[in-house]
């Protein structure tokens, strides 16, 4: 099991990493190609998706933060020293931690 430092950290990159990808203007142009790859078929479903997710902070936090943890636990080599099961539940407080921190920043900025 990470410590809560390790768990800290880990919501402050999945954080700051979803940011960069769904509103910092470093990826507008990946953003741009996407939406005009989905703009040459709007009906079809996976496209649909694609833009759904990299247009919305819960899901690509949500993935961005497991695949920050999966690189941390093999990295570290702590990957095999506890069940999936738990993982499974660090994913979960690692993205919710960097919801948090989303929306603390969405509120300081709001005002």
């Amino acid at each position: 099991m990470i410590d809560i430092t390790a768990l800290a950290l880990l919501g402050f990159a999945g954080y700051r990493a979803t940011q960069l990808a769904v509103h910092d203007t470093l990826l507008d142009p990946v953003r741009d190609r996407v939406h005009a790859w989905a703009d040459r078929a709007p009906d079809s479903g996976p496209r649909k998706l694609v833009i759904d997710l990299i247009s919305c902070v819960y899901c690509m936090g949500w993935w961005i933060s497991g695949a920050l943890l999966a690189v941390y636990l093999f990295v570290t080599g702590e990957f095999h020293h506890a069940p999936l099961l738990l993982h499974g539940v660090e994913w979960l407080a690692v993205a919710g931690l960097a919801v948090l921190f989303n929306r603390v920043d969405d509120a300081l900025g709001a005002g």
